[in-house]
């Protein structure tokens, strides 16, 4: 899920960055600091939004640059279990596929990929073998995440699954419903 977050921190502005403004200054270093940043309390720092005030700075003696304190707010992606996710598949390997979420990854086992008995092909496509769904890279999907693990900081795992009803490539979705359609179009015209 996306957040916007108010934060507060001191913020380091080194002395080759004094002849810029205050606020300048501040919001490129927040920007440095902040985008991009992962932790298992903010989630995924996706942008910084906005500085609603900069206090006055102080020049910390031995280091020469200035800490001003600051307020501002950050758009963060925050994966939460059972949440509903679009993207765009990355990735594929012998063991499953890679999920781009828009800046965030998640990868589907290849077990949770579709309801079938699913293969892997040299050219980087799983198939199921009852149902000849295929899934590759550049297909969109929406997947379910079913786990969340910040154990390696830098790099954060979700788990997703494509398995249950409503869910999976977007094709797969649409088929069900182009079928209705034309029964519910075959059913008026007997009755006519």
């Amino acid at each position: 899920m996306f957040y916007k977050v108010k934060v507060k921190d001191h913020i380091r502005v080194p002395p080759k960055m004094f002849s810029l403004g205050r606020r300048d200054a501040v919001l490129q270093n927040i920007k440095s600091a902040y985008e991009n940043f992962i932790s298992k309390e903010l989630g995924f720092v996706v942008n910084v939004v906005d500085v609603a005030d900069i206090k006055e700075g102080v020049i910390v003696p031995g280091d020469g640059a200035g800490y001003f304190e600051s307020d501002f707010e950050l758009l963060t992606f925050r994966p939460e279990m059972n949440e509903l996710v679009y993207g765009t598949v990355r990735d594929i390997t012998d063991f499953g596929a890679f999920i781009d979420m828009g800046g965030v990854e998640g990868m589907v086992h290849i077990s949770q990929s579709m309801d079938d008995y699913v293969s892997f092909s040299k050219e980087k496509v799983l198939q199921g073998k009852k149902t000849s769904q295929s899934l590759k890279v550049g297909d969109k999907c929406k997947a379910r995440i079913i786990a969340v693990s910040y154990k390696d900081a830098h790099n954060p795992k979700i788990g997703l699954t494509m398995r249950q009803e409503g869910l999976g490539k977007l094709e797969w979705l649409e088929q069900p419903q182009a079928v209705a359609a034309k029964e519910t179009k075959k059913d008026k015209e007997e009755k006519e």
